[in-house]
């Protein structure tokens, strides 16, 4: 790993070690594709430190199978690795249409009550809250909430959230903020999504 001297050095009491070690609160947001993608990455890396996984899919549908689920899942059965837990949230959602927003709502702040519960048991050491940023830009859930709830979560749990829109106090109190922007895709040009390449 390349050594070097950080541009800032804050002034929070902890040595090194433990300023390394903090855990963190990602946000990937934005309109380009790939944030739950980045997201999966990062659990995979978890995996491999034998780290328990949490992942918490919200608003897309529970039918919907994504292919980072089925590779998750089997690598959390290998017994290699960290087991990994994959909750569904929605009951079906489109990019055209809320259909049924009233129990994609309640599917969302339960899976946020969820996240609460296994937060304060220290259930997983990474979190995956993919789409998460949704129910908070629609007001479903609170996000000043979200934000004391991951400030003050116990022990040394990691938090990635994805989705469009992140809230902006969710933006300020994260660690570490991604924005993917579109440059192009091929959507533009009336292109559908494809195996592989979307699921």
């Amino acid at each position: 790993m390349p050594q070097g001297q950080p541009s800032v050095v804050p002034d929070d009491g902890l040595t090194t070690r433990q300023r390394r070690n903090r855990p963190l609160v990602m946000v990937h947001t934005g309109v380009g594709k790939g944030k739950s993608t980045a997201a999966f990455g990062l659990a995979l890396r978890a995996w491999n430190q034998g780290w328990p996984i949490g992942v918490f899919q919200f608003v897309k549908s529970a039918k919907w199978k994504v292919g980072e689920e089925n590779a998750l899942r089997v690598l959390g059965a290998s017994g290699e690795g960290g087991r990994v837990d994959w909750h569904k949230m929605g009951e079906g959602w489109s990019w055209v249409q809320r259909d049924a927003q009233m129990d994609n709502e309640e599917k969302a702040r339960e899976g946020w009550e969820q996240v609460k519960r296994d937060l304060a048991a220290e259930t997983y050491r990474f979190y995956v809250l993919d789409e998460f940023a949704y129910p908070m830009h629609w007001g479903w859930v609170d996000t000043d909430e979200v934000v004391e709830v991951l400030r003050d979560r116990p022990g040394t749990q990691h938090v990635v959230i994805t989705g469009r829109n992140a809230p902006g106090k969710l933006v300020d109190f994260a660690d570490l903020v991604t924005d993917m922007s579109k440059v192009k895709h091929p959507m533009d040009v009336g292109q559908k999504g494809q195996k592989g390449i979307e699921w």
